[in-house]
């Protein structure tokens, strides 16, 4: 008998969609040249170089993929400074910042076809970047 092919598990289906719109969100903010600016210290680095920062943690699928929650961020301020949040919130501004951190406290999960929509919806917009 043929072996079927496994379907993926939830959690790589959800890394997937991490990878993919990590990449989207640094290419999309990226200068002509490949370059981000993180920020919450306002320092460059190429696209390849620089990290999507989360200002409402990706612990709340509410707004774990949303782009206005998502932004460059170097690696210092993103890990090693846990997201600089008073600056990433400045960033953002008062109203957007309390909105998403309404957003946040709301309990969202996502069906398996909704995940593998936004992972074909971000590879075709990272597509037009490359």
């Amino acid at each position: 008998m043929p072996k079927t092919a496994k379907k993926p598990t939830r959690s790589k289906i959800v890394k997937k969609l991490d990878v993919v719109f990590s990449k989207y969100i640094r290419l999309s903010n990226a200068d002509k040249n490949g370059y981000c600016t993180c920020v919450t210290c306002n320092r460059k680095y190429h696209h390849t170089k620089i990290q999507a920062g989360h200002f409402m943690s990706r612990k709340h699928y509410s707004t774990r993929w949303l782009e206005d929650n998502v932004k460059p961020q170097c690696y210092g301020c993103n890990v090693m400074s846990q997201g600089k949040q008073f600056l990433f919130s400045k960033y953002l501004g008062d109203k957007l910042s309390d909105e998403l951190y309404n957003k946040s406290k709301e309990v969202t999960k996502f069906t398996i076809d909704e995940l593998q929509d936004m992972i074909s919806d971000y590879s075709e917009r990272v597509k037009k970047f490359l």
